[in-house]
């Protein structure tokens, strides 16, 4: 997911998206280990996600932050 398409996200929904991206991260890996896994590449996708996910949250944190003080 691309992230224009998370910042359209409200909060809410980024801590949504953010469990389930988690939930699907820990699905791969035991496919991974089981051998299950038929493209090891979305691990890599899942991972970028998950960090989008947390940069946009921590920025609007940090703007939040800013229109306090």
């Amino acid at each position: 997911m691309k992230a224009k398409e998370l910042r359209e996200l409200t909060d809410a929904e980024l801590v949504e998206k953010l469990a389930s991206l988690k939930d699907e991260l820990f699905k791969l890996r035991f496919q991974l280990s089981t051998g299950q896994l038929d493209n090891p590449s979305r691990i890599r996708e899942v991972r970028r996600d998950i960090a989008r996910v947390n940069t946009i949250i921590r920025e609007r944190e940090i703007a939040r932050q800013k229109v306090e003080k």
